[in-house]
């Protein structure tokens, strides 16, 4: 079943601005050897260098929810119109590539240094649950820890996708991989979920992650709840994964074929088929 440790949510939150704070020098690094920016990246439409400026946009982004020195006029940027979870996060991804274009490019590793530093020193002694307004994701409920999750998840995939087309290396830990699974998945989970696919649909899943965190996945037509070290119940499909391979698969950096194959992720339970079903219930931009 795999081991779950104990969840304090301030203990584990200052480990997440720990990891983020190693994380946001080695990125800065990266950025700074990048031989040919136009290279193509871990991302199939992107180049080496439109990863680099989305980091760039991200790191303005979550720093502008947390500082006031760093505002934003959201209704300026963000693009026109509702959608879906997933089509308002592929049309803010495509809009943060030309947030920064031309010269400004070749300041993004400044810029994230720059700007990463502000994070961590105006979120200092902040409450974990301490509730952020991101307008992009619209009324999805966020709290610091959502958003620190989320840098460090921005940091450590797209520094891959920088790293795969740079040929450099960029390892990424498993206690990396679990700090971002208990921070940002347990609310991004459930706000990707793909309404539509899951309509009609009843499944509970136990997501363990190899020495992480656990989440109670349950779908029930057209909804999702995501809990953290939930109650004891009883669940249809159970999921164990070791942390990195788990993100990168979620991430779709990894094939789950991949994933089961070296062992590193693996179904049981009374219908270990489903689990094949959760990448397509939780959708991705």
């Amino acid at each position: 079943m795999g081991t779950v440790t104990t969840f304090d949510p301030v203990t584990e939150h200052e480990r997440a601005r720990a990891a983020l704070a190693a994380a946001i020098p080695r990125l800065v690094g990266l950025l700074r050897a990048v031989p040919d920016p136009d290279a193509g990246s871990g991302v199939p439409a992107w180049s080496v260098g439109d990863v680099g400026a989305h980091l760039a946009a991200v790191y303005l982004a979550y720093t502008s929810l947390v500082s006031p020195d760093e505002a934003v006029d959201w209704d300026g940027v963000l693009p026109s119109g509702g959608g879906t979870f997933v089509e308002r996060i592929t049309a803010m991804n495509a809009r943060s590539v030309e947030l920064f274009g031309g010269a400004e490019r070749a300041k993004a590793a400044d810029f994230v240094a720059e700007r990463g530093e502000t994070f961590l020193r105006v979120t200092e002694g902040l409450a974990p649950d301490a509730p952020v307004s991101a307008p992009w994701y619209g009324d999805v409920p966020f709290t610091l820890a959502t958003v620190t999750g989320l840098m460090l998840s921005e940091t450590l995939v797209h520094g891959l996708d920088i790293a795969r087309g740079a040929r450099l290396p960029w390892p990424i830990g498993d206690d990396e991989a679990s700090l971002v699974v208990g921070q940002s998945m347990p609310t991004m989970m459930a706000a990707a979920l793909d309404p539509a696919r899951a309509r009609g649909v009843s499944i509970a899943f136990d997501l363990v992650i190899e020495g992480g965190p656990r989440l109670a996945v349950v779908i029930d037509d057209g909804t999702a709840t995501v809990t953290r070290d939930a109650p004891p119940r009883a669940y249809d499909c159970r999921i164990v994964a070791a942390p990195t391979t788990f993100l990168l698969v979620a991430f779709r950096r990894t094939p789950i074929w991949k994933a089961v194959a070296s062992g590193r992720m693996r179904a049981g339970g009374r219908k270990p088929w489903l689990a094949m079903r959760l990448g397509r219930l939780i959708a991705g931009p």
